[in-house]
């Protein structure tokens, strides 16, 4: 066996490293998270810190999906499937939403120390790695279900599950809640979303950011995918 075959067989037995593309996505990760923990050294201003808290969040749902993708068939028992899947759908959301961080771009105003491109890079790795988080975890799911139930066209299940997680963006970022809160404060959370989804016109602000961004990321999704056919 050559060194190669033996490092692979080696990085197949850790869950988070098990394919290239986690590898990828771990060194990705690590990059972000190190310019933030340089930047807070550097300057002594611990503004940015919560981006590795919502990128761990964001890292949650990939785990999950990766998991039912590759022991689906290990799974005897339906309901810790349908469990799984279940806390899949809340938390998924938490990859889509660090594309909003974007808007935290120069918001520690009084640190001069750290160069504008600095922060915009940083925050731009994280953004990406939620964004590649998200996609390949919906793309686990979308491979589940379509083996399951054979739909007959790839939006039947990729638009819902865009247009729940541009919802779970807004809930988050807007009203402040989070995952959690389904758990600690559900009566307040399902009277907001009950808002949105009963009066969408009163409510234009909500409804326009959701329908805008569940189109953005199905687009992105059906382009990426694609394009990862395309150059082959």
């Amino acid at each position: 066996m050559n060194n190669k075959s033996s490092l692979n067989l080696y990085y197949s037995k850790i869950f988070f490293l098990r394919t290239e593309i986690d590898r990828l996505l771990a060194l990705s990760m690590m990059f972000s998270i190190a310019m933030t923990v340089a930047r807070t050294l550097y300057s002594g201003h611990l503004t940015f810190l919560f981006l590795i808290w919502n990128l761990f969040l964001a890292w949650i749902p990939y785990c999950i999906s990766q998991w039912l993708y590759y022991s689906q068939r290990k799974i005897k028992s339906k309901f810790i499937f349908m469990a799984a899947l279940l806390v899949w759908l809340v938390f998924v959301p938490n990859t889509f939403y660090i594309l909003t961080d974007l808007y935290h771009v120069g918001d520690d105003y009084n640190d001069y120390s750290m160069p504008q491109w600095y922060d915009l890079a940083m925050i731009l790795s994280f953004a990406w790695n939620g964004l590649l988080l998200g996609i390949l975890s919906v793309r686990h799911i979308e491979k589940i279900v379509h083996e399951k139930f054979r739909l007959k066209h790839e939006l039947f299940f990729l638009y819902p599950i865009m247009w729940l997680n541009a919802l779970g963006v807004y809930v988050g970022r807007y009203l402040r809640f989070n995952s959690w809160d389904l758990v600690s404060n559900p009566f307040h959370l399902i009277k907001e979303i009950a808002d949105i989804l009963l009066h969408p016109f009163s409510e234009r602000y909500a409804t326009g950011m959701i329908f805008c961004f569940s189109v953005l990321m199905t687009l992105i999704y059906l382009t990426l995918k694609k394009l990862s056919r395309a150059i082959r």
